[in-house]
């Protein structure tokens, strides 16, 4: 879900005929509302997993690494993209958001640890 709409999605949207940059800040506010919400789904599953299961050393630590840069994107980034977003919106002009390249680091650093915890998960006993 993350590489489909994060780097498919998102930047592809834009170049669609049509769409200017408040129809897709629209959009986009949907679909990443979506998305997280699915995420923070996946990720209490995740630590329940965790509790319960069998677990070792790296799928624990692989398993936080996942939650906290979502609870990191949650938190700290996406408030500033949504405010960056309602401003231009309400028809403000402005310098481009550099949140955009924390937001786009920090799914980079999740997207390689939830393939680390997958190649974990599988390969553990």
């Amino acid at each position: 879900m993350v590489l489909a709409i994060s780097f498919l999605e998102a930047p592809l949207k834009f170049r669609a005929p049509g769409v200017t940059l408040p129809l897709g800040l629209g959009i986009g506010r949907v679909v990443f509302a979506a998305l997280n919400r699915v995420e923070a789904l996946f990720a209490v599953a995740l630590i329940a997993c965790l509790v319960v299961g069998t677990r070792t050393v790296a799928a624990v630590v692989l398993g936080a690494a996942v939650v906290l840069v979502l609870l990191v994107q949650l938190v700290a980034v996406r408030p500033a993209l949504t405010r960056r977003s309602d401003r231009v919106l309400a028809g403000e002009a402005g310098p481009r958001s550099h949140a955009h390249f924390g937001y786009i680091g920090l799914e980079v650093l999740k997207v390689a640890a939830l393939v680390a915890f997958g190649v974990v998960a599988l390969l553990s006993p």
